[in-house]
C-alpha cells in the first residue's frame, strides 16, 4: 500500500524545510516552496504544488531569499534542515555543504562519515549554501534542491 501525505503534511514539510540565514550585515528574508516533480508522456517533466505525495515521489524545494534594506552587506549562509520524510538527492548548485549529524559538522557527500561508513545522500539532515557577496549584491536569488519521499 502506498503511503500518502495530505496537504497538511505537505505544508508541514514546507514549514520544516524553511531555511535560516546567517548574515553579519543586512537581514535576509526567506521563503520556501515545495513541489513534486511529475513525469508525463514523452519524458516531459512538470512541477506541481506538493498537495499530495507518495513514497518515491521526487520533491523539489525552492528557497527564495531577498536582502532587506538594500543590496549592501556581505555574503551570507543559508541553512536548510530536511524533513525526515525526505531523502536528500542533489542541489542545483554544486557549492552546497551537507550535515549528517543534525548540523553539527559539515562537508561534502563522499567526504563525510556516518558511523563507520561513508555518508550517502539519504543520510543528510541539513544542507547549507554560502551566498557570496557578489551574488548577494543582486538583492535576491533562489536555491533549489531535490529529494525523494521515503
Amino acid at each position: 500500500m502506498a503511503h500518502r501525505f495530505t496537504l497538511r503534511v505537505a505544508l508541514a514539510m514546507a514549514a520544516a524545510s524553511a531555511a535560516t540565514a546567517a548574515s553579519a550585515n543586512a537581514p535576509v528574508a526567506l521563503d520556501s516552496a515545495v513541489f513534486v516533480e511529475r513525469l508525463q508522456g514523452d519524458n516531459i517533466r512538470s512541477l506541481e504544488p506538493a498537495n499530495r505525495l507518495t513514497r518515491g515521489d521526487r520533491v523539489v524545494t525552492i528557497v527564495s531569499w531577498r536582502r532587506l534594506g538594500g543590496s549592501s552587506g556581505g555574503g551570507f549562509t543559508l541553512v536548510n534542515p530536511l524533513p525526515r520524510a525526505i531523502a536528500y538527492q542533489a542541489s542545483a548548485r554544486d557549492s552546497e555543504e551537507v550535515s549528517v549529524d543534525g548540523g553539527h559538522s559539515w562537508g561534502r557527500i563522499g567526504t563525510l562519515r556516518f558511523g563507520t561508513r561513508l555518508a550517502t545522500p539519504e543520510d543528510v539532515t541539513h544542507v547549507r549554501w554560502r551566498v557570496l557577496a557578489s551574488h548577494a549584491a543582486a538583492g535576491s536569488g533562489q536555491i533549489v534542491y531535490s529529494g525523494i519521499v521515503r
